[in-house]
């Protein structure tokens, strides 16, 4: 049986003068119909995948098509969100932009937005375009420190994004004359699904109704209200506009041709590839020489990846509509200065132990952490934020 991932191991890799190089996790998946079962991968503008080929193994005859079926981005939100959801057990810092004070907006959207959700991490719009007590959160020391923090001066990132740190991020809306720090993720992961039996294949059918109404009626509607419309051309309708009764979920509708949306795909197998890399996490520093602090923080980012990945993919998990997968087998690499050697990670409560001591190093090492355990910091959209989310999501008159 392969021997844990312990702290110690993982502190002394993240080190300076480590010549380690990572961890690699390769997980066989299966869809919850079994193998071979049809999978949804992602889908883009224009109904398409995102078709490749790769080599399945360095003896292969040839290269293998693939699909990905989430793409590396996607499966660093899924991370962030693992870690949204856990954060009472993980302690993870969070700013949370609180939207209660737009009581119109639709059911379907969110009241707040966690910075585990902000699409940029510490580089993201909504953190510019907010405010905490009452002044604009750039100008405060805490968004100050925040907007200005670098990979090499990692202090404040640390302390309130280390996510941003582990995936990412890139501060490009500030303007082409301010801050345009980045920092390359360290942590990446993708989900592949392997010889597809088709990449062809679409969803064809028909919406139905029961009375069958004719799709040909001309109504008028307001189509950011579609509760009001009437039947005929020249009726009155408030914002009303010439429209088919099929747009008011009337008639049978078919779906054929360009309109049928990409179907679920069969393929011989499906896998996730997960590395971390050491050499670009040392990369991240406290600035100064403070060798052994820079350690603590990196080996901390590592913990976090790895209890993240867990809560995310250590068991069945669902990535959209069609998209359920389990894990069949895992296989942990430590990828050394000597050699590789397999490891184990254990379950969610090992990687959680690991997490713990990595966070109660780094206090000891005076890592700042200043939003860890700590409950949320509570900001508010401004004004100009405010205006656009009424501009898009405007209250309507009942």
């Amino acid at each position: 049986m392969a021997d844990m991932i312990d702290f110690t191991e993982l502190l002394n890799g993240c080190a300076d003068d480590s010549f380690d190089d990572g961890i690699r996790v390769d997980t066989e998946l299966v869809p919850l119909a079994g193998p071979g079962g049809p999978v949804k991968p992602a889908v883009y503008e224009g109904g398409v995948y995102q078709q490749d080929r790769r080599w399945r193994a360095p003896d292969a005859a040839e290269p293998t098509p693939v699909i990905v079926i989430d793409n590396v981005p996607s499966q660093a939100n899924r991370l962030e969100d693992a870690l949204r959801r856990h954060r009472e057990s993980t302690s993870v810092p969070e700013l949370v932009l609180d939207l209660s004070g737009l009581p119109h907006l639709p059911a379907h959207l969110p009241t707040s937005l966690s910075s585990l959700q902000f699409p940029h991490r510490n580089g993201d719009a909504y953190l510019r375009d907010s405010t905490m007590d009452g002044q604009d959160f750039i100008k405060t020391k805490l968004g100050s420190a925040i907007f200005g923090a670098t990979a090499q001066a990692c202090g404040p990132l640390m302390a309130w994004f280390p996510q941003a740190l582990l995936y990412g991020f890139w501060q490009s809306h500030l303007g082409k004359k301010r801050h345009n720090s980045k920092h390359a993720r360290a942590w990446v992961s993708e989900i592949i699904g392997w010889q597809p039996a088709s990449t062809e294949t679409r969803v064809l059918g028909l919406k139905g109704d029961a009375l069958n109404l004719n799709t040909d009626e001309v109504v008028t509607s307001n189509p950011d209200d579609r509760t009001k419309w009437e039947v005929g051309k020249e009726v009155s309708v408030a914002g009303g506009k010439k429209d088919k009764l099929s747009e008011m979920g009337h008639g049978q509708v078919p779906f054929m041709g360009s309109d049928a949306t990409a179907a679920a795909v069969s393929f011989a197998w499906v896998t996730q590839r997960a590395t971390v890399s050491f050499a670009q996490l040392r990369r991240v520093s406290l600035g100064g020489d403070q060798p052994n602090a820079d350690a603590a923080a990196r080996a901390l980012l590592v913990a976090l990846g790895l209890h993240a990945h867990q809560l995310a993919f250590g068991r069945g998990f669902a990535l959209r509509s069609g998209a359920e997968l389990r894990p069949a087998s895992r296989n942990v690499t430590w990828l050394g200065s000597d050699g590789d050697e397999a490891r184990d990670l254990g379950d969610a409560t090992a990687t959680l132990a690991l997490l713990r001591s990595a966070v109660d190093h780094a206090r000891e090492a005076c890592v700042p952490l200043d939003g860890w355990g700590q409950p949320p910091k509570v900001l508010k959209p401004k004004e100009n934020l405010k205006a656009a989310i009424r501009s898009t999501w405007p209250e309507l008159a009942d």
